[in-house]
């Protein structure tokens, strides 16, 4: 339960108890100001408070931004403040300097005039915390009316504000992604919406909706597996439905504000798990009516991977660029910008989750798995190539310098393990690291992929180029990625090490190679996009020892070299291998997310999609 403070006697006529009630806050009333202090003090530490104004007027959905999102250590609108336990001795410091007429103990200019408690206490809070380095997060409200009038004809006049504006139809317009895709902005959302407020009104919480979701797929890539017409079609319609469940677990969550942690780390890897889960399964039905196309499956996973790491780099790299020297839009891009039709036309182009999840429905249900895996490869490496390019020419023209914290976060992107480490320290030694990262880590994959692509299976060669892989890449990474391209050192090993695997369990003499190297594939992946969002929550990499005991990119790709050489010629040995490393990998990079996810720790942030 959380208390909300009302700082004095309700307006007569005012709705605002019930208002606060119906949020889900125990409402305490002070006889004044200056008795909030006696019923903050009573309220349990580890409880979320509000304190608000009697005076307040405005809508009840105002309120719930303000109070209740649970991602924000503090917020406010006019007249309202909340803050969560964290918050809670910075808002017990302003209240006393307010309530004795002086400053706040805060540092800088903002602490140097008295408060005044009459005059909008809550205000007067959020500024204090604002000033004692607690960041308040400001809901933008628009239309949504939140003030505290001073006198009867502004009270009037609010109300008549209130009145005009019907909340619930902001609500669910708000549940929506503000910059969604076309097929989900025009074909998803004008219904799924209501869904998602009907999945509200019962109780139902998001990550129920996204279990929903991932199960639904998980059917439909059952139906797909089964090789036959009916099951192509019933893949192609349950698709179609897990993601009208995945819209609306989204809006779900921006429209009753429940966000999790737990909610975060089912977001952010049911869409994959669900994605390349459906591969699988068209790659078993196509198998089952004689068309291999395992290599096709694993090809697309790869491309979608890398498409998505570039997106990540580049947000990461350009993540706390301020001010006009940090300006990246090309005025081409603004002025195709200021043309409807052209935003949505490119959006589309990309192939973003809405297009590409109905491109995948619907050939499924009329055509044949290789068909649908084509389609996605060339689709999604158009995609890869347009939005790379746009980056690379605004990543020229960026003048702002890259901060430490970026550099760290591409660090962590490049997940390089021990040997890495090494051949870092020796490259520092013998100079090789005067070379830009970009051109070491292009050097690594020019010397590796050619080997792998052009040797005979198991020769000794690979092995050979993959050791020189370990030291250019270990290079590429032993000083801070601060180049205005090093963005694409990570999208650059990940496409090294996956097109290792590839390509290996193609060329291997055994049928079951490549669904182990799917699976493998799979399973470093996870770990790939378990990364990012940790760095997205503001918490940083995995620990290091994870990255150490799986190896980094360089010691996996190295060590599947090193299994074609020495398994080339024992038959299945190859498969069972990669087998036994992708289930070393999955078991141990999942139990680690799992225990951080699920920690007080993890960060309670949502996650909004796909970035292209």
């Amino acid at each position: 339960m959380s208390t909300a403070i009302l700082t004095g006697p309700p307006v007569p006529g005012s709705s605002l108890d019930a208002d606060l009630r119906s949020l889900g806050f125990h409402v305490e009333v002070a006889s004044g100001p200056h008795g909030t202090s006696g019923l903050l003090a009573a309220v349990p530490a580890g409880q979320r408070v509000a304190v608000v104004d009697p005076r307040f007027v405005g809508h009840v959905h105002a309120l719930r931004l303000a109070l209740t999102d649970p991602r924000f250590p503090a917020a406010a609108a006019p007249g309202a403040l909340t803050a969560q336990p964290e918050a809670r001795p910075a808002l017990v410091r302003a209240l006393a300097a307010a309530e004795a007429g002086a400053p706040a103990v805060v540092a800088g200019p903002a602490a140097t005039a008295p408060y005044d408690v009459v005059d909008n206490l809550p205000d007067t809070l959020a500024t204090a915390l604002d000033a004692d380095g607690v960041a308040v997060h400001r809901p933008a409200l628009g239309t949504l009316v939140a003030a505290v009038p001073e006198d009867a004809e502004a009270r009037h006049q609010a109300r008549a504000g209130v009145a005009a504006v019907d909340d619930e139809a902001v609500r669910l317009r708000n549940a929506v992604k503000a910059h969604d895709g076309f097929f989900t902005t025009f074909f998803i959302s004008p219904y799924s919406r209501y869904i998602a407020r009907w999945c509200a009104r019962r109780g139902l919480t998001p990550n129920q909706v996204t279990t929903a979701s991932l199960l639904t797929a998980l059917i439909a890539a059952g139906c797909a597996a089964t090789g036959e017409r009916t099951g192509y079609i019933a893949a192609g319609v349950l698709l179609l439905v897990s993601f009208v469940l995945d819209c609306t677990d989204g809006q779900l969550a921006r429209y009753a504000l429940k966000y999790s942690t737990m909610g975060a780390w089912l977001d952010a890897t049911f869409d994959r798990a669900k994605e390349y889960a459906f591969y699988a399964g068209l790659a078993l039905g196509a198998a089952r009516d004689g068309d291999d196309v395992w290599a096709l499956a694993l090809g697309a996973m790869v491309l979608m991977i890398c498409r998505h790491v570039v997106d990540f780099s580049f947000n990461e790299a350009n993540a706390e660029s301020t001010g006009a020297a940090a300006k990246t839009s090309l005025s081409v891009s603004s002025r195709l910008d200021s043309v409807g039709w052209t935003v949505w036309a490119r959006r589309m182009i990309i192939l973003p989750i809405g297009e590409r999840w109905a491109m995948i429905a619907v050939l499924t249900a009329v055509t044949t798995p290789r068909i649908v895996f084509w389609a996605l490869i060339v689709g999604c490496a158009f995609g890869a190539c347009y939005t790379t390019a746009g980056r690379v020419l605004r990543s020229l023209t960026r003048k702002a310098q890259r901060t430490d914290r970026a550099a760290r976060a591409l660090a962590d992107l490049a997940d390089s393990g021990p040997l890495a480490e090494l051949a870092g320290r020796l490259a520092r030694r013998t100079g090789l690291t005067a070379m830009p990262p970009l051109v070491l880590a292009f050097i690594a994959a020019g010397v590796l992929l050619p080997a792998v692509l052009g040797r005979p299976f198991g020769d000794g060669g690979t092995v050979v180029a993959a050791v020189l892989y370990v030291m250019f890449a270990g290079a590429a990474v032993a000083r801070p990625l601060k180049g205005a391209l090093d963005w694409l050192v990570p999208p650059l090993f990940r496409a090294a090490e996956y097109t290792t695997v590839l390509v290996l369990a193609a060329k291997a003499d055994s049928a079951q190679a490549l669904p182990a190297a799917f699976g493998l594939v799979a399973a470093v992946a996870y770990h790939h996009y378990d990364t990012v969002y940790r760095i997205r929550g503001g918490t940083g990499a995995p620990p290091a020892w994870l990255v150490r005991t799986v190896g980094g990119h360089e010691g996996r790709t190295l060590v599947v070299a090193v299994l074609a050489a020495l398994l080339a010629n024992r038959g299945n040995d190859f498969t069972s291998a990669l087998t036994a490393l992708a289930v070393a990998v999955g078991l141990v990079v999942l139990v680690e997310s799992i225990r951080f996810w699920v920690s007080s720790g993890a960060p309670a942030v949502h996650d909004e999609g796909e970035t292209a």
